[in-house]
């Protein structure tokens, strides 16, 4: 492996390139200012060790092999990649993380979300991003397990643990709504809740990987769906499959153009306070300082929570 990798060196890929360049191994030695004899052992060193011929020697002109081909193919890949580790390198030097991870709860608008991945992509920052979408507390998890920098969307009533930050976002209002079609959009007003039992559910699943995930608003005895995610509970109660409370930015398009109903309820009505947390204290990169400044701005904290798009 060790010959491999070195016989894939870039000044070794650049001797290859001239010789099929110049067609010969004599002018490709005048170039590159080597002896013939020197430059023949070079390549011959490459060829044995990678165990393939680059060059046809049949003919009087040095012809690349369909492996040579393919070798100068992948080399020119190799040599980009390794000017772009590089200057990645470099400017990771200056404090940018080599990655910063992001966990969003379902509350969190995905398109402000991605408009913020824009502005951030716009910086040119070396800095690779990755999301991870989570449910109820498995946001909080992933950033407890060290899975993710910082997490959106975490309710404000889990007091942060040592070495973590929480700032509030707002507060998200729920919905109790059901298709048009759905027996309960008919149903006497406000429901009840013996009712409402007598109605399948629609549930997100808690992603939380501890196996203590968070149940809400489900009453005993209660026949439940349980999906994924939230916008797969949105479609299936858009589809009549069941009934349940919806973050209100979330489902009011599907109100206001009637394919879903709102319904009145004898439970209270559900408000639950939100913010995002970080782990503070060991050096933070310039990635997540930029993100912090970011969701620090109320428009943009309201508008991750509110910016929900049919």
């Amino acid at each position: 492996m060790q010959r491999q990798l070195a016989a894939l060196s870039p000044e070794n890929l650049d001797l290859i390139e001239t010789v099929a360049r110049t067609g010969s191994m004599a002018a490709a030695a005048r170039e590159l200012g080597l002896v013939p004899s020197a430059l023949t052992y070079r390549v011959r060193q490459v060829e044995d060790a990678l165990d393939v011929l680059l060059f046809d020697r049949s003919s009087r002109r040095a012809r690349l092999t369909p492996a040579g081909t393919e070798l100068l193919r992948a080399g020119e890949h190799l040599l980009r990649e390794l000017d772009a580790v590089a200057q990645r390198v470099r400017r990771v030097a200056t404090g940018w993380e080599p990655e910063l991870t992001i966990a969003a709860d379902a509350l969190i608008a995905r398109s402000t979300l991605f408009e913020l991945c824009e502005a951030f992509y716009a910086l040119g920052a070396p800095t690779r991003l990755r999301l991870r979408a989570e449910t109820l507390s498995g946001t909080w998890e992933a950033l407890l397990n060290g899975q993710a920098d910082l997490a959106l969307g975490v309710p404000t009533d889990l007091a942060p643990s040592s070495g973590l930050s929480l700032q509030e976002m707002g507060s998200v209002d729920f919905v109790f709504a059901v298709a048009p079609h759905h027996p309960l959009a008919s149903a006497k007003e406000p429901l009840d809740s013996e009712e409402i039992q007598r109605h399948r559910a629609v549930a997100a699943a808690d992603s939380s990987q501890r196996g203590r995930g968070v149940t809400v608003n489900l009453l005993p005895g209660q026949d439940v769906l349980t999906v994924a995610t939230m916008q797969h509970k949105l479609e299936a109660q858009l589809r009549g499959l069941g009934c349940g409370w919806l973050p209100l930015p979330l489902a009011r398009p599907y109100l206001d153009a009637g394919r879903l109903v709102a319904k009145p309820v004898s439970q209270p009505q559900r408000n639950i306070r939100v913010g995002y947390v970080w782990r503070a204290g060991s050096g933070e990169g310039r990635a997540l300082a930029w993100w912090l400044a970011q969701i620090e701005q109320p428009r943009t904290r309201l508008a991750l929570l509110e910016n929900h798009h049919q």
